[in-house]
């Protein structure tokens, strides 16, 4: 029997085959930077108004990138990002991709052991982080056996100035004293174009997130080049419709998380609208936030829907901005959904969406996301397969044989596609184990397909996303 296979019913996007600096920030003539005009706003500080344009950004990431190499950075080499949420992450992480060095992203509450895994395992050359994680990074340098003099080197500080970015200047901290900073490598020059990643070099790695299972230490997931430029194309085609002028997105996702870094980051440089910085999710700053800078567009977790369905704050500041609340990494259920859809619509009378997707770090993130008209008719959906993707619902892959799960029924949901990674880093058997040879990707969750190609999400054999709201 032929396999079961199902395909987007959306058209296909061209797979481009570059690196994600050059989809996102090439020269297209005149002043623009990437597909919009360079004195455009990209991202603002939340809490000082700092803010970045497109031509700014470009040219912070190309003094950066410069900088890395005047330390021995060198085409392949990693560097490992341990900071929370701050105007540095794009500059810091473009100007890495522009210099041909791939990025590792290490949740900035893990602990010195914790760390210690992901900085020998992706063999990082040098590590980001902010003063108040030194600590933490020289304990992990202290579990390495590497003395602190020879783990000092390798430290790159991220000051709380933004100085650099136009915005307010803070004196300097005491425990960043000795060490290199961010500010002093974007001083040294700069590069006069990126790395190319033409052709078969957009299969390289170029970031390295680490995805805990329910047993064993977090792998290294590679995301190539291409899976990244072909996500932000393919969400791009499903992804309700943004414009520069009318819409900002507010960023309070992890950037150490794929899902927050592509989506909140990359997809609305690609887009060309603002992504307002907050450091970190907190309640009363969240909705000030959405009040002070009329955000349209904000990424989240359950966890927030639940604050938002209960938390006083709400009623304090004016939310009507807001039209799209777009949910991931963990299911949400049809109830929250109505609990918060009604509060706010009754408080605002704005008829804000709430949508979820569906995605996992392995697949760059989203697979399938719910179209906005489809918020309410289809609510508890994860919504329909991406463009340029296949899915099969597999009920047995024990024996010799895979056997699909026949219509409307439950299976191990598996995807193929251009967003599938590369595989797990220093770690074959688990490769092998969650990618066929035909490149179907395993994702460990049962689904059930409806009858107009709504997916659900019923079931999880294994965690492969974990995510708390910090």
């Amino acid at each position: 029997m032929s396999p079961r296979i199902y395909k987007s019913s959306a058209p296909s996007v061209v797979i481009k085959s570059h690196s994600i600096f050059t989809h996102l920030l090439s020269s297209t003539g005149g002043d623009y930077v990437g597909r919009h005009p360079g004195n455009t706003v990209a991202y603002i500080d939340a809490a000082t108004g700092a803010t970045l344009s497109r031509a700014q950004l470009k040219s912070l990431a190309f003094k950066f990138g410069h900088g890395l190499t005047t330390v021995g950075a060198k085409r392949g080499d990693t560097i490992l990002m341990y900071s929370p949420n701050s105007l540095a992450w794009p500059v810091v992480i473009l100007g890495a991709i522009a210099a041909g060095i791939r990025c590792t992203f290490a949740n900035s509450a893990y602990t010195g052991s914790e760390l210690a895994h992901q900085y020998h395992d992706s063999n990082a050359f040098l590590l980001m982080t902010t003063p108040d994680c030194i600590t933490v990074v020289r304990d992990m340098f202290k579990a390495l056996q590497i003395p602190q003099a020879e783990g000092d080197k390798r430290i790159i500080v991220i000051s709380d100035s933004l100085a650099w970015a136009g915005g307010p200047r803070s004196a300097p901290r005491r425990e960043a004293a000795g060490l290199l900073g961010m500010e002093e490598l974007l001083t040294r020059g700069t590069l006069t174009t990126e790395a190319k990643f033409d052709g078969k070099d957009a299969q390289e790695t170029a970031f390295l997130c680490y995805s805990s299972g329910t047993t064993g230490k977090p792998k290294g997931v590679e995301t190539t080049h291409q899976n990244v430029t072909s996500l932000i194309d393919i969400v791009e085609r499903s992804f309700p419709s943004m414009k520069y002028g009318e819409d900002k997105v507010l960023a309070i996702l992890p950037f150490y998380h794929i899902y927050g870094f592509v989506k909140c980051l990359l997809f609305p440089l690609s887009v060309g609208v603002p992504a307002i910085i907050q450091q970190r999710f907190e309640p009363v700053q969240f909705c000030a936030n959405i009040e002070n800078y009329k955000i349209t567009v904000s990424l989240i977790v359950p966890p927030v829907l639940v604050v938002l369905a209960r938390h006083p704050v709400v009623d304090k500041h004016d939310l009507s901005s807001i039209k799209v609340l777009f949910s991931g990494a963990a299911p949400l259920s049809a109830g929250l959904t109505k609990q918060v859809k009604d509060r706010i619509t009754a408080r605002w009378k704005n008829n804000v969406a709430i949508v979820q997707g569906y995605g996992l770090t392995e697949t760059s993130p989203t697979t399938h996301l719910l179209p906005v008209v489809d918020d309410v008719r289809k609510m508890g959906s994860v919504g329909i397969l991406l463009s340029s993707l296949e899915a099969r619902l597999v009920a047995d892959d024990e024996g010799d044989k895979v056997i699909d799960a026949e219509e409307g029924q439950p299976g191990e949901l598996w995807i193929r596609g251009p967003t599938v990674m590369k595989g797990y880093l220093n770690n074959s058997t688990a490769t092998n184990n969650s990618i066929t040879p035909d490149r179907w990707f395993k994702t460990g969750d049962v689904a059930i397909r409806d009858n107009e190609g709504y997916y659900f999400i019923v079931d999880r054999r294994k965690e492969l996303i974990k995510y708390k709201v910090r």
